[in-house]
């Protein structure tokens, strides 16, 4: 169970991961051993799953962000785990979730330009031997970047 603390602490994570002990402290009203131990027990217990660096995909060349949604012709679990292996093989796959409605997935890609795009949609996801056929979305402008979860 998640207290008041802990929420305020998430929070304070979501916002800067680089905190210390002393900053947490200082930010909670704790001690720097209790911010410690506390931000401890929640990697422990899986509240907490990674701390990773957000970077500026333009900066590093990765020009067009799109969304892909994928309609498969055969349905199985044989299928889906062998498009399952595929997407965890792409680099340029950033997000994928499965979905209610018409898509059977839904892809996040990031690539260097249209071309790079057009060779992931028709020499990677179409000659997969379950997918029918892809709907892209291409981003023209993104409002807001991926933010924190609401505690």
């Amino acid at each position: 169970m998640l207290d008041d603390i802990d929420l305020r602490l998430l929070r304070a994570l979501q916002r800067d991961a680089h905190l210390t002990a002393q900053q947490l402290g200082d930010l909670l009203n704790l001690s720097p051993s209790q911010a410690g131990r506390r931000r401890q027990r929640l990697e422990a217990d899986g509240h907490i799953q990674a701390y990773v660096a957000r970077l500026d995909p333009r900066r590093l060349g990765l020009h067009v962000q799109a969304f892909v949604q994928v309609h498969l012709g055969i349905h199985g679990p044989d299928h889906s785990a062998s498009f399952a292996r595929l997407v965890d093989t792409r680099p340029e796959i950033t997000g994928a979730w499965t979905m209610t409605g018409d898509a059977d997935y839904l892809l996040r890609v990031y690539c260097s330009d249209l071309p790079a795009l057009n060779t992931l949609i028709h020499d990677v996801l179409l000659p997969h031997p379950a997918v029918s056929r892809v709907h892209s979305q291409i981003v023209m402008d993104q409002l807001k970047t991926d933010g924190p979860l609401p505690t």
